[in-house]
Parts: C-alpha cells; structure tokens; sequence
C-alpha cells in the first residue's frame, strides 16, 4: 500500500483541500456549512484528479527517474510503469462520475475540462514548454472556482481562479529556469528562449497577479480586512524582481505570497 500511497503523492491532496474549501468560503462565508456533502464530493474529485496525474507524471518521467528519483516506485521496480499509467488514466476519468454526485452541472463541466487537461497535460502539453505551464494555471485555478461552484456560486470564484492560475504561470516559468541545467534538449521557454527572457514573462506574471487582487478590493466584493492582500503584492512584486538571478528563492517566494492571498481572501470574507 505504502507504494501506491508514493505513487499518488496523496499528501499533495491536501493543498486541493484547501483551495477547494478557500473557494467556497469565498462564494457561500459563514453558510459554508450547509454545502459540506457537495464540498466532500469535490475535494474527492481534486483528490482523484491530482493523484492520477501524479501517477501519469511517474509514467512519462520514468527514464529521467532512474537517475533524478530512484526511490520512486516505478524506477524502483516495486510498481510496473505500464500498471501506474492504466491507474492513472482511470483515477483522472474515475473523478469525473464522482462529480455527478454534486448534481450540479457547472461542478460536473469544471471536473471533466480539469480531467481533460491533465491528461492532455501529462501526454502531450508537459513537453511544449510554456503551453504546459499554462496548462498547470489552469489547473490550479479551477480548483478554486470548483469549490465556489459546488455552493451554487461560480461567479465568485473567478477572480481568485484567474488569480491563481497567473502567478502559478508564473512559479512554473520561474522552475523551469531554475531547472536549465537539468532540462538541456527539453523545450521549455527558458530553454527556447533564452534565461532572460524567460525570466521577464514570469515577472510579468507576478505583477499581473496583484493587478488581479485588487479588483475585489475596488468593486467592495470583500470587506476591509482585505486589504492585508497588500501584503502578499509585496511579496509577488519581490519575486517578479528577483527571478532573474534567484528563481529558486522568486518561485517560493511566490508559492507564500500565493498562501497569504488567500488567507486575504477569507479575510475579506469576514469583513
């Protein structure tokens, strides 16, 4: 079992927990508790989702693994690759009949489009490059507009989502130019053109993300506390500036100042 567990990096789930239950607090506040049935169904979904495509990934990198991760099961030989892809292919589709549960057909869209994507993302967008980075936005932001839309109010997630999905854009660009030494004779943007540049569009990414944030802010869609949202545009606009000669320390950076966005946003929630 402990190899399955590995596989599925289960321990990943818990950050799919916690957008989807941010993004329904966003769209429901304090009656939250009257969708905790359709809450579970979604985070089970994400769950499925996340780890299929944790398997899939094992799957497709199970050359490089040999010698970047040896430990892991494939590589290992405790489980054969072909095994990981039919299990990863099936908890990705498996996660798409759990949504009906929801009985809510927008849920249902935003859990098969995700499917869609990770699979499309492990099969074939992973090796384009920027349009895999977009693919990984993508995917992070529909876990928050998934969570809005399982308490029957998708319209309140979409700033978060967007939110979400372009400083992830942004982290993804950021790693792959920490990872150039690493990734020679793949295409990733670094690698296609250049560090520099590479390192412009994930600047651009961070700063776009606190343009995002303030949105909620002008239209009084969240209350005053939050305004403590200021403090995570500090910490993006610090990425954006260092990711040029620090990428490690711009993504992670970016990866807190994501976390202090959203405690922002439950904040605002409060009012």
């Amino acid at each position: 079992m402990d190899r399955y567990l590995r596989l599925f990096r289960f321990g990943n789930g818990v950050m799919g927990f916690v957008g989807i239950l941010v993004g329904a607090f966003v769209a429901a506040g304090m009656d939250i508790g009257d969708h905790l049935a359709n809450i579970a169904v979604a985070c089970a979904s994400t769950l499925l989702v996340m780890a299929g495509g944790n398997s899939l990934n094992d799957y497709v990198d199970r050359e490089i693994d040999k010698t970047a991760h040896p430990e892991r099961p494939i590589p290992s030989g405790e489980i054969k690759a072909e095994t990981a892809k039919i299990l990863g292919i099936s908890l990705i589709l498996l996660a798409i009949p759990v949504s009906f549960l929801t009985k809510d057909p927008v849920s249902v869209v935003i859990v098969a489009a995700a499917s869609v994507l990770m699979l499309s993302y492990e099969f074939v967008l992973k090796k384009r490059g920027f349009v895999g980075n977009v693919a990984i936005g993508a995917l992070t932001g529909a876990i928050f507009l998934l969570g809005c839309a399982v308490v029957g109010d998708v319209d309140a997630g979409y700033i978060l989502a967007a939110l979400a999905a372009i400083v992830t854009v942004g982290r993804e660009v950021a790693k792959d130019i920490e990872d150039m030494e690493s990734d020679e004779g793949r295409r990733t943007l670094p690698m296609s053109i250049g560090r520099g540049r590479a390192a412009a569009v994930s600047s651009a990414f961070f700063v776009l993300g606190p343009a995002l944030s303030a949105i909620p802010f002008l239209t009084g869609a969240l209350g005053v506390l939050y305004v403590s949202v200021l403090v995570a545009d500090v910490l993006f606009i610090h990425a954006a500036f260092i990711v040029h000669k620090e990428p490690a320390r711009a993504q992670k950076l970016a990866k807190v100042a994501m976390a202090a966005a959203l405690v922002s946003f439950v904040l605002g929630v409060l009012k």
